[in-house]
């Protein structure tokens, strides 16, 4: 429930209440025990159901969907259709991966503050799918927890963006939207678009 960029603050607050408790006491310990609290609520990570619909893309991260738009894949140098995903300051920060498959090199890398973070995932079908995950309101480096050559399955932890940030998916031109701008998404469990075979 807790995503492991927040387990260690969690631990040392913890562990900090407990000294001053002991030591000092109970009024003193206050601020740690609420500063543990906070870092439960900023680093919740709850599981999510993801449903069992062959061909679905779910949402990669928890936000609203801010543009919806065809345009130019730079990372596979092909026409797409863009998803563009506001994370909020308030929500869960942890980014997931929108379809099964293998984690494969771009062919190009943009130049831009999102550069390392197109992440292109391949399914066994052949379906190309690009992941970019771009900085927070504070300007922070996104994590990716997925190297090239890994294998991930449809909703499960890929990276972290503290405070949230700007998710953005490329899709196949003829993938077929569920979603319009405007709406909210639950990243994991939210189908935002569906693959269609040719």
């Amino acid at each position: 429930m807790i995503a492991r960029e927040g387990v260690a603050p969690l631990v040392v607050a913890v562990i900090a209440g407990v000294g001053v408790l002991h030591y000092i006491g109970v009024m003193e310990s206050l601020p740690f025990w609420l500063l543990a609290v906070l870092m439960v609520v900023l680093f919740r990570d709850p599981e999510r159901d993801i449903p069992s619909q062959p061909l679905a893309v779910v949402s990669p991260a928890d936000g609203r969907i801010v543009a919806v738009e065809a345009t130019h894949d730079p990372y596979l140098l092909r026409q797409s259709t863009r998803v563009t995903i506001q994370m909020t300051a308030y929500g869960v920060y942890t980014t997931r991966s929108p379809i099964e498959g293998k984690v494969l090199e771009p062919q190009n890398i943009p130049d831009g503050d999102h550069m390392p973070h197109g992440v292109w995932l391949q399914s066994d079908e052949g379906d190309d799918v690009v992941v970019v995950m771009t900085r927070g309101p504070l300007r922070n480096e996104p994590r990716c927890n997925i190297r090239f050559g890994d294998r991930i399955g449809q909703g499960k932890r890929c990276g972290y963006i503290h405070l949230g940030g700007r998710v953005e998916v490329y899709l196949p031109e003829n993938a077929r939207l569920t979603i319009k701008e405007g709406d909210t998404v639950q990243g994991g469990s939210d189908i935002i678009a569906k693959l269609v075979r040719v």
